[in-house]
């Protein structure tokens, strides 16, 4: 059929083309039924989809999402340059007569037509999503889809002009200088990360530039970097700073700023990667291999980044801040283990462990250096919930604690609290051990029993206010309220403790979250049988469900007294075993007295979280918040949130007292009442749960593996209290 309609057009010609005896004529005909716009909306790149361009497009229109526009470095065919032809060489060959050629037919035009079919398959990448091809495979799709003739086209069939060698200015939080970017450390990480001494000099105005450099979205190529930090600290602290909008974006949280924040901050954490090898590189071990085993510790020829910090512990501290990074905004736990690993070795290497109480102007910056590394090593073993790699308690390590002027006993309190924490993470690991394996529940007793009394004083301490007021000098006023904000992280990490130790007496580990997040169980997809099968009588009980796991929340239906695990009759089949065994007369707390203590944790994570400082930089010599569109007006982002999980904890505790609470109520006989005491749980619960997802929401406003934590607990919060 084609052929037969191309020889129609062969006899019915009414366009002549000049062309070659041994040439077989071709059929000119667009590329597009319609041309390609020359920018498209961010949406429909993100998505592959094909733009209209018009403002905004329909495809947002129809979606009801938010249309903007921004130029793109890749995408669109482009033509590549050719050398010039004669016009001799157009000329017929061997004097041979022209050949007519007749235009493509209409319905080749239209979009219902053979060719308009296949238009949007015709990209490089069409219908597979995400897919990113490199300039080079651009450019040899483009001359696959360019007629290869020597005229004009017409202006219909222009190829999409492509901005790939225009560079666009970068609203990312990037520094001009060591000296600014340690500024911006004390503004925006040392609050919650103390690694560095106090300052040692005034704080000055925070001055992030206009532009960071050219940037692409093309994923094979790297923006390049108007100042470029020095020390492997500067780079480790810019990957993070990055992070934080720039004041002067408008849309922080748009796709394209999104990602271009998350493009340079990987960008300063490979370079601090690259650097702290270089400074552990001996010249030795290139020169002259067999006299590097004789050399000494590398030598580090440069100008230190804080004065009363030596250059050598550069590397140990940026290790720490990029194993956070790996955390908070990757999401690899391998990666944050394996670079406090990295920190612990050189750490042990130069002995900062085993210090002695000689006092002298880098004394403060090794011990800081010391304990934030074991801090960080005992963090990833938190987070992971894996055995420690290390003794908590060994002997070897015997360096005194570093000191706030306003608060001598806050390092020792964060340090406590950072062991009961990791304790109580490896008792989640031994109870589970010992519930599937049906033994040795006694030591799960005895050391629930002494974790409970441990948490306990530990958390009494931390709540003791300490004795020497602040200071009026501007770097111990600095320390006074990053101590306030030990003090409270250290409540946080207790309280999380104590959940971990009463959470499987007072829940049983019943599933709320539908991922793994810590060490909390996540639901399984076996129970949604059992979850649709209950769906009907749980309604008529007005409780709600929670995700897919709502067949494990049915022990709270029993009774308004102490249940059992053993007369529970849970639907669902993972908690079939459990509630074989009789763990009442074993277990040295009532399932009342292990509820209470998560509740009142739980609280008081929340409470504590929300008392966090937020930053607040220095603008035009007076101190003032960024005015940034962000989920909270007027507030950036807190950053350093390694102890993320105790907010899964809170949170976890708090729906499952919910339930509990809901399900007492609507079985005591004053049901109809409407301030029972059980109303006033509920309302505080449901506030604690907004402080904690205002602080969620908050942290990922600058890290982005914080989201699926704020997707889960807002989720669940949403079920538990539908808004009407």
């Amino acid at each position: 059929m084609a052929l037969d309609n191309f020889q129609k057009f062969h006899d019915t010609g009414t366009t002549t083309v000049t062309q070659s005896k041994v040439t077989r004529p071709t059929v000119v005909r667009k590329k597009f039924a319609k041309p390609p716009v020359k920018v498209a909306c961010l949406a429909c790149r993100a998505s592959r989809t094909r733009c209209d361009g018009q403002v905004p497009c329909s495809n947002c229109l129809s979606k009801k999402r938010k249309c903007s526009y921004m130029p793109s470095k890749r995408g669109g065919p482009r033509k590549k340059k050719r050398a010039s032809i004669s016009p001799d060489s157009i000329v017929q060959q061997n004097d041979a007569p022209s050949s007519t050629v007749a235009p493509a037919a209409p319905s080749f035009d239209e979009p219902t037509g053979m060719f308009g079919q296949i238009d949007s398959l015709s990209v490089p990448g069409a219908g597979l999503r995400s897919l990113d091809f490199p300039s080079d495979v651009h450019s040899m799709f483009a001359d696959l889809f360019i007629p290869n003739d020597a005229g004009h086209p017409p202006p219909q069939m222009e190829p999409t002009p492509s901005p790939s060698n225009i560079s666009t200015p970068s609203l990312v939080r990037t520094y001009g200088s060591e000296h600014d970017i340690l500024n911006a450390y004390y503004e925006f990480i040392h609050h919650y990360f103390p690694i560095l001494p106090p300052r040692a000099a005034t704080a000055s105005s925070d001055r992030p530039i206009d532009a960071a450099g050219s940037y692409s979205d093309s994923p094979t190529e790297e923006p390049i970097l108007l100042y470029k930090p020095r020390s492997p600290l500067s780079l480790a602290l810019s990957a993070v700073l990055a992070l934080v909008p720039h004041p002067s974006d408008v849309e922080p949280s748009s796709p394209a700023s999104v990602i271009r924040r998350r493009t340079y901050a990987h960008t300063f954490a490979q370079m601090a990667n690259a650097s702290i090898e270089a400074d552990c590189e001996l010249h030795a071990s290139s020169t002259d291999p067999s006299q590097a085993l004789a050399s000494a510790r590398p030598l580090i020829n440069r100008a230190t980044f804080h004065p009363h910090a030596p250059v050598e512990l550069e590397s140990i501290l940026a290790l720490l801040v990029l194993s956070v990074y790996e955390y908070t905004q990757r999401g690899n736990l391998l990666k944050m283990r394996y670079r406090a690993g990295q920190a612990l070795a050189i750490a042990l290497d130069m002995s900062i462990h085993s210090l002695g109480e000689e006092y002298d102007e880098f004394a403060e910056a090794r011990r800081r250096a010391w304990w934030m590394t074991y801090y960080c090593v005992l963090q990833g073993s938190i987070v992971s919930t894996t055995p420690l790699a290390i003794v908590a308690n060994d002997p070897q390590f015997v360096t005194p604690y570093p000191r706030f002027s306003a608060d001598p006993d806050g390092w020792a309190v964060l340090m406590q609290a950072q062991q009961v924490l990791v304790s109580a993470t490896q008792f989640v690991i031994d109870l589970n051990k010992c519930v599937s394996t049906r033994a040795n529940m006694p030591y799960i007793y005895e050391r629930m029993q002494q974790l409970d009394t441990w948490a306990s004083s530990a958390l009494a301490q931390s709540n003791l206010l300490p004795i020497i007021p602040p200071s009026l000098n501007c770097s111990d006023d600095m320390e006074f309220t990053t101590a306030q904000s030990i003090r409270s992280i250290s409540r946080i990490k207790l309280s999380s403790a104590q959940i971990k130790i009463h959470r499987f007496r007072a829940f049983s580990d019943i599933p709320i979250f539908i991922k793994k997040h810590c060490d909390l169980t996540a639901a399984n997809a076996n129970n949604t049988t059992s979850c649709n099968s209950t769906k009907n009588s749980r309604a008529q009980d007005g409780i709600n469900d929670v995700q897919c796991s709502c067949g494990g929340l049915e022990p709270f239906q029993q009774s308004s007294s102490e249940y059992t695990p053993s007369s529970a009759s849970s639907t669902s089949s993972d908690y079939q075993s459990i509630s074989q065994y009789s763990f009442t007369g074993g277990f040295p707390f009532s399932i009342q007295h292990s509820a209470k203590v998560c509740l009142r944790a739980s609280l008081l994570i929340s409470r504590m979280f929300a008392s966090l400082p937020i930053p607040q930089p220095m603008m035009d010599g007076c101190k003032s918040q960024q005015g940034l569109t962000l989920q909270s007006p007027n507030q950036l982002p807190r950053t350093m949130p390694s102890f993320a999980c105790c907010l899964m904890q809170g949170s976890y505790a708090m729906l499952m007292i919910f339930y509990k609470a809901r399900v007492e109520k609507q079985m005591s006989p004053d049901y109809v009442n409407k301030t029972s005491p059980s109303d006033r749980l509920i309302e505080e619960l449901r506030q604690g749960l907004e402080r904690i997802i205002a602080t969620v929401t908050n942290y990922a406003a600058a890290f982005e593996a914080l989201d699926g934590m704020r997707d889960e607990i807002e989720g669940a919060y949403q079920t538990a209290f539908p808004q009407p």
